[in-house]
């Protein structure tokens, strides 16, 4: 290679170079605007999601407040009317208490409502719209806890109840099968809808 065709080919790699410093510098200039739009519209995205997520928040509490409220209501409604008729079938209550905790070592429980006479304690479990897991909750959690619990009660029969404002035939059906009582309302008043019970 002569001289002459050394330095022509160093002028042309100068030239490209300067053409490819000029094409990065637009790709770069290209890139930092796409990347401020991007950031720009990140910023509209994350308000939007704040905007969303504070509705959500308040959607959730709003729920909450009504389903505890619909809890509560029910607790209240059996409590008051076992209060003013503290029977179940022809069994007679001489003394109730509502939401009665406990605590024995690691053992922590709370009963909705306990009814007691001299023979008898029953649990009274109270839910808005009981699901047929609470029977099975009732058999093998509630009742053996009421034992441990409170030992002073281990010669007294102990019933199972299951209250619910809103019931079904197949929940009624596996209460009578557990042996558990079931109440439900009845207009304004409480009805027995299962005596055929069990004491445990």
């Amino acid at each position: 290679m002569t001289d002459k065709e050394l330095k022509e080919l160093v002028a042309s790699l100068a030239i490209a170079q300067q053409k490819n410093e000029v094409q990065f510098a637009e790709t770069d200039a290209k890139i930092a605007k796409v990347m401020a739009e991007v950031a720009e519209q990140q910023k509209k995205t994350d308000a939007q999601l704040a905007k969303t997520s504070a509705k959500v928040d308040k959607v959730a509490t709003l729920v909450g407040n009504i389903a505890n409220n619909q809890g509560d209501s029910a607790e209240e409604f059996f409590y008051r009317s076992l209060l003013d008729n503290a029977y179940l079938g022809d069994m007679h209550f001489d003394t109730i208490y509502r939401n009665l905790p406990s605590c024995k070592g690691k053992l922590q429980d709370e009963f909705d409502v306990v009814l007691v006479n001299e023979n008898s304690v029953a649990i009274v479990e109270i839910k808005q719209k009981a699901h047929p897991n609470l029977i099975n909750d009732m058999l093998d959690r509630k009742l053996p806890n009421f034992r441990t619990l409170f030992p002073y009660h281990q010669e007294q029969k102990l019933y199972g109840v299951i209250a619910s404002m809103v019931s079904n035939d197949t929940l009624i059906e596996k209460a009578r099968e557990a042996g558990l009582f079931f109440l439900t309302q009845r207009g304004q008043h409480v009805v027995l809808v299962n005596d055929e019970v069990k004491a445990f």
